[in-house]
Formats: structure tokens, sequence, C-alpha cells
């Protein structure tokens, strides 16, 4: 038995529910993070989609890589596949990422999105996002909380993402607006 390291991109970055003995800056090659899940559960419902990310196909992804000690993995694994695969949109997958600090290329667990799935969102426009971010809520909250919280934890990390601040401030926009004409 062996650790296990966890890729987080989203949500797992700030809240990543389990134990790990370490925490590093990490980058994915191959895929990106985008909002290409519609949310029937966390940020969102059937009848009133919120949007999530996914790791989609193409692209490169900056995230962080947690490593769980081996006696702990099958535990996390568990704990991952219940948080993660609530409606079977991701497909677990193990894939070689970068520790960004020390170069070194290690097998981590990942949640890729199912292309396939009737969930895949694909690529929105700009402004259907900011509408389904604005007025998406789930069971873990609000849509656009989980927006703010990943570029915050983005920032926080050093990572720049130009497009996810643009949305952010859309999306703030779109809420302000939204409170003052009621």
């Amino acid at each position: 038995m062996q650790d296990l390291w966890v890729f987080g991109y989203g949500s797992l970055m700030w809240r990543p529910g389990f134990e790990f003995e370490e925490r590093r800056p990490a980058l994915l090659r191959g895929y990106h993070r985008g909002f290409c899940v519609f949310s029937h559960v966390h940020r969102g419902t059937p009848e009133r989609p919120g949007l999530v990310f996914g790791l989609d196909s193409g692209g490169a992804c900056r995230g962080v890589a947690f490593r769980v000690e081996a006696a702990r993995a099958e535990a996390t694994r568990r704990y991952l596949q219940e948080r993660e695969q609530v409606t079977s949109v991701y497909v677990e997958t193990t894939k070689a990422v970068e520790l960004v600090d020390s170069k070194q290329r290690i097998e981590a667990l990942c949640f890729v999105v199912d292309r396939k799935h009737p969930q895949y969102a694909g690529a929105l426009a700009f402004e259907r996002q900011v509408e389904m971010i604005a007025a998406g809520e789930g069971q873990s909250g609000k849509n656009p909380e989980y927006l703010e919280s990943t570029v915050r934890h983005l920032e926080g990390a050093g990572i720049a993402d130009a497009e996810l601040n643009r949305l952010w401030c859309a999306v703030e926009e779109r809420l302000r607006q939204s409170a003052s004409s009621r």
C-alpha cells in the first residue's frame, strides 16, 4: 500500500474534507479548469442548474496536490467518490501531475468530466455562465460563493486567472443589479 496523491482544482483546494500529510502547488497538463458541468446538487438543482468546474480536455491546469498517507488512502478515495460522483458526471482516473515547487512528477487521483454525460455543459457563452452562476444555489450553497472562493484561493496560491477574475466581476455586477432592482 502506498500514499495517495489527489489533484484539486476547484473546491477541493479550499475544502478538501480529508486529512493529508502535505499540500503542494501542482500542474496537470492536457486538461483545463472550466465551468463545464451543470450542477444539479451542490450548486444548483435540476430545475435551476448552477455551474461547477470540471477538468476538461486541452490546455493545462494549475491547482494543488494533496498527499494522503497510505493508511488513509482507501478511506479518502471512498470519501471523494461519494463527494464527486453524486451524479457520475466525473470519471475517476490517475494522471501524471507535476509538483511545481520541485518539478517532481507524481501520479495523482483526478476527477475529469465525462463529455458524454447529460450534465456536461461544454463551453458556454460568457453571459450564460454569468446568468447561471449568479442564480445557482444547491445543497453546498450559492454558486457565486463557489466561484468567489475559487478565485480567492487561486490568488492566495499565486495562480493568476484573468478569465475567472473577469467572470467573478461580472457575476458580482449581476448580483448588485438584481439587489438594486428589488
